[in-house]
């Protein structure tokens, strides 16, 4: 075989089961090998089960003989992200306050949906504490490691999903985003990353944080991701912000051409003050690509004002309901960060909760009408390249610094529509940078479309980490 199994996308092993000439067995088998081999240098999962995932991939290797695979990812290796429930495996959500032995009786809905079409679970993923952050460590599972430099973050809060398809552990990944957290992992390790319309992929238990909060697919390409939503995007009754099952394939638009759309490109959002020049330039070039592509392409500065504000009260009040009444000697176990959060959130006054969420209202209303001029629109995913590990920001010490260099992605986290990273170059030191692709609400198809359309225009795909 031309290349190793590890290195197949979704979309060439199902073509690889279909004709015979690789089973999921064999899959399972080369991903595995590869986590054992390399993972210790990287960190990206928490929980390796061997005889569970060689069990699902026999399975499935008989369905394939039969001639009845369960669906198009029958078969394929997934990660799942250690803050999704997964029956018979702990979910530890980064953090020593929860005790591993569960029990642990229940899947999330994108996790059961993932069994029900018969992919194969290879592992749970790291993730900060309850997901607080945009870049991953945590008390429990120390530093995760970005495969394109070892001494930077992956990002996060999805940083081990993200390292692990990257690194080529897994073709495919669930992530969870409430405020960037496929977004920012997507951006720094360079893999693709969709947050889908809000309720598009249901959740259960739904997430202290409130709907800000998502679940999605994270993959090495826009194919593999949108098959990977077909799976996650059936509604489940645990949910009742869950949308109704989408009439499409959200495959059949990718080879849908950009011709005459309408795209916005805002380099600030109308309120971002710093933006790398390495990223500024990555981004602007990717918005000329479209250009080519036959779109029209307008630059816009949103005048909505800066949203940061309303998004830090409805997060950090998330974080005082969750954490706030821990007893003093869970507390003292928490990342010093999410406890100070958690501190802050909890001293919130009713008023102050409910002035921010009028507020997301009128902009969540401002930013929809915006998108009556436009298909899609076009900002850098994150303000910076991936920083050393072990930094909350790589501008200051404040407590609230994360959000000074993800500016671009907890507003569409407000609005909750759908929004992708796709990589967009590297800079003069190696590192990725993404391009965020913003749709319409419910427009998920589009933004898959888009993102695919771009994909296929851009000089850096074949670009893989040394050493992975």
């Amino acid at each position: 075989m031309a290349s190793e199994l590890y290195e197949m996308t979704a979309a060439e092993l199902i073509e690889l089961y279909r004709s015979g000439d690789a089973s999921p067995v064999d899959t399972t088998e080369a991903c595995l090998g590869r986590i054992d081999a390399l993972d210790a240098s990287i960190n990206s999962f928490c929980l390796v089960d061997h005889e569970a995932s060689m069990a699902m991939a026999e399975a499935s290797e008989a369905r394939w003989r039969d001639g009845a695979p369960l669906s198009a990812l029958d078969g394929v290796p997934v990660a799942v992200k250690d803050l999704l429930l997964t029956k018979g495996w702990a979910t530890r959500r980064g953090s020593l306050t929860i005790d591993q032995t569960g029990p642990w009786t229940e899947d999330a809905p994108s996790v059961a949906r993932l069994r029900e079409a018969g992919a194969v679970l290879i592992g749970k993923t790291t993730t900060p504490e309850f997901g607080w952050k945009g870049s991953t460590d945590s008390p429990l599972t120390g530093i995760t490691r970005n495969p394109w430099n070892k001494a930077k973050t992956p990002g996060g809060s999805s940083g081990g999903s993200s390292a692990a398809v990257v690194a080529r552990f897994a073709p495919l990944a669930l992530g969870t985003d409430g405020g960037g957290s496929i977004r920012i992992p997507a951006s720094f390790a360079g893999c693709y990353g969709l947050k889908p319309s809000f309720g598009r992929v249901p959740a259960y238990p739904l997430s202290p944080f409130g709907t800000v909060a998502h679940v999605g697919p994270m993959s090495r390409t826009v194919r593999d991701s949108a098959m990977l939503l077909n799976v996650l995007s059936k509604p489940d009754a645990r949910d009742w912000h869950s949308l109704p099952a989408p009439d499409t394939d959200y495959t059949w638009r990718l080879g849908v051409n950009m011709r005459g759309r309408r795209i916005g490109y805002s380099p600030r959002l109308g309120f971002v003050k710093r933006v790398a020049p390495e990223v500024a330039e990555l981004v602007a070039a990717a918005a000329r690509r479209f250009e080519v592509l036959g779109a029209y392409v307008e630059e816009v500065e949103p005048d909505f004002g800066d949203p940061s504000m309303i998004f830090r009260n409805l997060w950090w009040a998330g974080a005082g309901l969750l954490l706030g009444d821990l007893p003093p000697e869970k507390k003292a176990l928490l990342d010093p960060g999410l406890r100070r959060m958690a501190e802050e959130g909890a001293a919130l006054s009713l008023k102050d909760y409910l002035k921010a969420n009028a507020a997301r209202g009128t902009y969540g209303s401002q930013m929809r009408q915006l998108m009556e001029n436009y298909d899609f629109l076009l900002t850098p995913t994150v303000a910076t390249t991936a920083f050393d590990v072990g930094q909350l920001t790589p501008l200051d010490d404040d407590g609230n610094a994360w959000m000074a260099w993800t500016p671009f992605s907890f507003p569409f986290n407000l609005t909750q529509q759908p929004a992708a990273s796709v990589n967009c170059g590297f800079t003069k030191d190696g590192l990725p940078v993404g391009l965020q692709i913003v749709g319409r609400m419910f427009d998920d198809a589009g933004v898959l479309a888009a993102s695919a359309a771009y994909e296929a225009v851009d000089p850096y795909g074949d670009r893989v980490p040394q050493g992975f």
